[in-house]
């Protein structure tokens, strides 16, 4: 069976080149998955908007209105990072419907990605940090919701501690969060996960896979999980403007095999989204979100 893929094209918000945060690296994304045969007719499927029901779960019903209707307050603007107009409106509800897309799916057939999803600065209240909507926490509510799973576990290993998702989840004795992060780096005002491992600046492959490989049998023996929602963030490269972890192309490739492989070995469903990756090289970008999606191949049914 092929790894299942949920995408849209109107990922990408149309941002200026010159831009932070780089929207091209979505479309780059698809050309790369295409370029490995990882994107044929049978892998693909098209995200749908998260219908605004959905989005409440998670966040105020002000703020989930303001950006629907693209009047979000120019103050909390400017903490997102960027205008919400109705291309990025759209982006963010196709973003969650995507990730919530492929939760089903991985649940279905063990794994499954979506090709953006990762907001994990967006709190309860309102967006923050290049993220409107916080995907993986809505979509956790939704599975809840509906009973489709009662345990989830969100490992998040984006260099950007998730403090959001843990803003949003706290106190639901039905969602574990763990997030693996830069101690120095945004948000400067850290939100407590469940389990947070700060690590400090220059640690390179070595010591963040031991690291890793130490607290992954800890998280796997706390609950029979459902689901495990895996932020891929690639940030932690060496190369990448706004990480400072040190990992190379071989070390973000034995992360994403050391975290697949442990819980696909113990029949966990695994829902893949990319998270954060910040480049002006924006195809070796793409080609890094790229790797996420060439391990998972291996471990579909």
């Amino acid at each position: 069976m092929p790894l299942h893929i949920v995408h849209h094209p109107d990922y990408d918000a149309g941002f200026a080149a010159n831009h932070r945060f780089p929207m091209s690296k979505y479309p780059l994304l698809m050309e790369a998955l295409t370029a490995r045969g990882l994107a044929g007719p049978d892998a693909l499927s098209t995200a749908e908007p998260a219908p605004v029901s959905w989005l409440k779960l998670a966040h105020a019903a002000d703020y989930v209105d303001q950006v629907v209707d693209c009047r979000v307050p120019e103050k909390i603007e400017r903490e997102i990072g960027f205008p919400v107009s109705p291309r990025v409106s759209l982006r963010a509800r196709l973003a969650a419907g995507g990730t919530i897309q492929a939760a089903r799916l991985a649940l279905r057939h063990g794994i499954a990605c979506n090709t953006a999803g990762g907001s994990h600065h967006a709190r309860r209240a309102q967006g923050a940090g290049f993220c409107t909507f916080n995907d993986v926490a809505i979509a956790s509510l939704v599975l809840l919701a509906e009973g489709a799973a009662q345990n989830i576990l969100v490992v998040d290993l984006d260099v950007h501690q998730g403090d959001g998702t843990a803003d949003i989840l706290a106190g639901d004795p039905r969602v574990f969060t763990f997030s693996m992060h830069g101690d120095r780096n945004y948000p400067a005002r850290k939100i407590a996960s469940d389990l947070d491992i700060a690590l400090p600046d220059g640690t390179g492959d070595a010591a963040y896979l031991s690291r890793l490989a130490a607290i992954l049998p800890e998280l796997s023996a706390k609950a029979r999980w459902d689901i495990v929602f895996y932020n891929a963030g690639v940030d932690v490269h060496a190369e990448d403007r706004l990480g400072r972890l040190a990992l190379s192309d071989d070390g973000l490739r034995a992360r994403e095999e050391a975290v697949i492989r442990h819980f696909r070995a113990r029949n966990i469903p695994v829902c893949g989204v990319i998270g954060g990756g910040y480049s002006t090289d924006v195809a070796a970008l793409a080609a890094r979100h790229a790797i996420l999606f060439e391990v998972a191949s291996d471990y579909g049914r």
